[in-house]
């Protein structure tokens, strides 16, 4: 996919199908303009989400800019789609305080838009004087077309990126991967932490999100961790790590099982599958030793538990999940 950041001047010489927004999460709401976005590619058309490198909330100072996805990871999940372009334009001034009706003959003009691809909330231009009856009226003159669709709803109510940040505060990350349509997840380079769990047998890969990053509630999860094409499970650790001595930073620190190189410098995901316990402050590394020892068999049991799922039921993803964790926490105490 390609990139285009951090100038105004974007162009695009191919003709186009384009959607917009903030798309923070990239969820099922938002795969729906995606989809349709895709189904223009099949056409020969080139697709371009065309987002901004800043959430303009955020710039307007509305907000503390707390993201379910950075605009790294919200590039890996375009990728993944097949989308072939995603504009990350400044929210720069000029861009601000544009008139609606020149914002779109500047898009129409540098991307060769032939068809757009909004929902019904759609707004743009100063003061948001722009929406989607606005691309209605200059499609005619300006050759392109519009697709407008409705949003999707759960349970009563539209599926927004408002509701998931709110769910992963609260730890509800079932419920927010059932809107976001995977598990959430952070991605980041793996960088050198303390190194303590070296000395108790337990090595750990960490991560040092920046605080734009939407992190659940302190504690130890189960894990899927993505390296390179590789897949692996482990036991991840979100917090200031208490039983460590000193101010330390938070991190996502994750023992990834059965693995053993050094990952350090490499890209890594980490993807949250189910809550294990809080983070806790240990009298001793010894006492550490033991709790992660106990965490990491629980893993291994959830692990088990998803093979045989599969092999056996062949269930949806969140339903053979709901039963996993169900039965993951009716025998935690036996598998410690």
């Amino acid at each position: 996919m390609n990139g285009l950041r951090g100038t105004t001047e974007f162009r695009i010489e191919e003709p186009t199908a384009i959607t917009f927004g903030k798309f923070d999460g990239v969820h099922r709401g938002h795969r729906l303009l995606l989809d349709a976005l895709l189904q223009k590619k099949q056409a020969g058309l080139k697709t371009v989400v065309f987002t901004f490198d800043i959430p303009p909330r955020k710039q307007m100072g509305k907000d503390q800019g707390v993201v379910l996805t950075t605009n790294e990871e919200k590039m890996r999940l375009f990728e993944n789609l097949g989308i072939d372009y995603c504009i990350e334009c400044p929210f720069s001034d000029e861009i601000r305080n544009m008139r609606a009706e020149d914002f779109i003959h500047m898009i129409v003009g540098r991307l060769h838009v032939a068809c757009m691809v909004v929902g019904t909330d759609f707004c743009f231009g100063h003061n948001r004087t722009g929406d989607y009856r606005l691309l209605q009226e200059y499609a005619g003159q300006l050759g392109y077309e519009v697709i407008v669709l409705d949003k999707i709803q759960e349970g009563g109510r539209d599926i927004s990126s408002t509701d998931i940040r709110e769910y992963i505060r609260e730890g509800a990350l079932e419920k927010a991967e059932e809107l976001l349509g995977y598990p959430y997840f952070a991605r980041g380079t793996v960088e050198h932490g303390n190194e303590i769990g070296r000395t108790i047998g337990f090595p750990t890969m960490n991560l040092f999100p920046g605080p734009e990053k939407l992190l659940p509630p302190f504690g130890v999860y189960i894990t899927k961790i993505l390296l390179g094409e590789r897949e692996y499970f482990g036991i991840t650790n979100v917090g200031r790590k208490p039983t460590i001595e000193g101010e330390n930073p938070v991190s996502i620190e994750t023992h990834v099982l059965d693995f053993s190189q050094d990952a350090y410098g490499r890209t890594m995901e980490v993807y949250f599958l189910s809550h294990i316990r809080p983070e806790a402050q240990f009298s001793s590394l010894e006492e550490l030793r033991r709790q992660i020892a106990q965490d990491s068999e629980v893993a291994k049991a959830y692990v088990l538990l998803h093979a045989s799922m599969i092999r056996t039921y062949s269930l949806p993803w969140l339903n053979w999940k709901k039963s996993i964790t169900q039965l993951l926490h009716g025998c935690v105490d036996i598998v410690k």
